[in-house]
């Protein structure tokens, strides 16, 4: 379990870009990680539009957004094509990372799986905000709200 405060766990998973990504390679700036169940559901696409759309507001506050699901490559690809998704989309398909930062457990009548999560991770790599079973419609306006806060 991630709390306020720890260290994030480091991660390289491949994305939705091609390449491979590490939690260092946001050194410096602020990370929006944010863990969904599955690409193209009706909540996790509220959830990516709605990031997407913000994507360069977060960026002018100095933070990124990066979505993690157990989804792979080609179900990300067809994701971000079908609803024109701008964020960056990591694919963890044995939901060893979702498990580290505690975004895995009981989702009641879907059973057991990746929890709407999200995590803010400062430029040192520190976790400055959880936010735990997370409702999409206007999350990213909640995280936008908070960056605007002046973080930390």
């Amino acid at each position: 379990m991630v709390d306020i405060g720890s260290k994030a766990p480091d991660f390289s998973l491949e994305g939705s870009d091609g390449k491979t990504h590490r939690l260092s390679d946001f050194k410096g700036r602020y990370l929006v990680l944010y863990f969904y169940p599955k690409d193209d559901t009706p909540g996790c696409t509220i959830e990516a539009k709605e990031f997407s759309e913000g994507l360069s507001e977060i960026r002018g506050l100095g933070a990124e957004v990066v979505g993690v699901s157990k989804d792979d490559l080609k179900s990300h690809g067809k994701f971000c094509g079908k609803y024109g998704l701008s964020i960056l989309l990591l694919s963890d398909p044995d939901s060893k990372v979702i498990k580290e930062y505690g975004a895995y457990g009981d989702r009641g009548i879907f059973g057991v799986g990746t929890l709407r999560n999200t995590y803010v991770i400062d430029g040192k790599g520190n976790v400055v905000k959880v936010y735990e079973k997370v409702k999409p419609k206007g999350h990213s306006a909640e995280i936008m709200a908070f960056l605007r806060a002046g973080i930390g």
